[in-house]
C-alpha cells in the first residue's frame, strides 16, 4: 500500500565536519628510548635494558599523564620479548652441544661432566670425612666422659669403703668398751655379793646341808 502525496519530515543528519569546533593541538614532546636488538648476538650478551615508566619517560624533567605514549608501552613489551628469547636461547644452548655440537664441543661437554662429577664425588667425601671426624671426636668425648665417671665412681667407692670401715672400727671399739664395762660391773656385783655373804650367810645356823 502506498500512500501518494504524502511526504515524512526528514531528520536532517549532520557530520562533525559541519560542527564549527576548535580543535585542541598537542605537542608530543621527543622521546629518547633504549635501542633494543633483536639479532641472535643479542642473546649472548648480559647488558641488560632498563625497563622504562610509562608516566615518566626518559629525556623528560616534568611528569604528566599526557606522557604516557604507545612508543613506551611498546619498548616495555618487546624488553620482555628479548628477555624471553634470551632465556629460551639460554636454555636451549644448554642441551644443544651434546647433541648437535661438533666432536670438539661433545668432547668438551663430556670432560665438564666429569669434572662435575669428580666434584661432586669429593665433595661427597669431603663431608663423609668431615662427619666421620666429628663422629670420633664425639665418640673420645664419650670415652672420656666414661672414663671420669667411672673413676669418680670408683673414688665414691673408696670413700664410703673407708667410712663404713671406720665406722665399723668405731663401733667395735664401742661394743668392747660397753663388754669390758659390763665384765667390771659384773665382776664387782659378784665380790659384793661374796662379802654379802660373808658377813650374812644363807646357813648361818648350819642346820642346811
Amino acid at each position: 500500500m502506498s500512500l501518494k502525496g504524502v511526504s515524512l519530515p526528514s531528520t536532517p543528519i549532520t557530520t562533525f565536519k559541519d560542527m564549527n569546533t576548535s580543535k585542541r593541538r598537542f605537542l608530543a614532546t621527543p622521546l629518547s628510548l633504549p635501542v633494543l636488538s633483536n639479532g641472535p648476538s643479542s642473546h649472548m650478551t648480559n647488558r641488560a635494558v632498563p625497563r622504562l615508566n610509562p608516566l615518566h619517560p626518559p629525556g623528560v624533567k616534568r611528569r604528566t599523564v599526557s606522557l604516557e605514549t604507545v612508543a613506551v608501552h611498546h619498548h616495555n613489551h618487546q624488553r620482555v620479548l628479548n628477555m624471553q628469547q634470551k632465556e629460551y636461547y639460554n636454555y636451549h644452548q644448554g642441551w644443544r652441544r651434546p647433541f648437535y655440537g661438533t666432536v670438539f664441543e661433545q668432547e668438551e661437554y663430556r670432560k665438564e661432566i666429569r669434572d662435575l662429577l669428580k666434584k661432586q664425588m669429593h665433595e661427597k667425601w669431603a663431608l663423609q670425612r668431615e662427619v666421620l671426624s666429628s663422629q670420633s671426636l664425639e665418640l673420645e668425648a664419650q670415652k672420656e666422659n666414661d672414663r671420669t665417671a667411672l673413676m669418680q665412681d670408683l673414688e665414691q667407692q673408696r670413700t664410703r669403703a673407708m667410712l663404713m670401715r671406720n665406722f665399723r672400727d668405731e663401733n667395735k671399739k664401742i661394743m668392747e668398751t660397753k663388754w669390758q664395762e659390763n665384765r667390771l660391773t659384773r665382776s664387782l656385783e659378784n665380790m659384793k655379793e661374796r662379802e654379802l655373804l660373808h658377813y650374812n650367810p644363807i646357813n648361818w645356823s648350819g642346820t642346811l646341808k
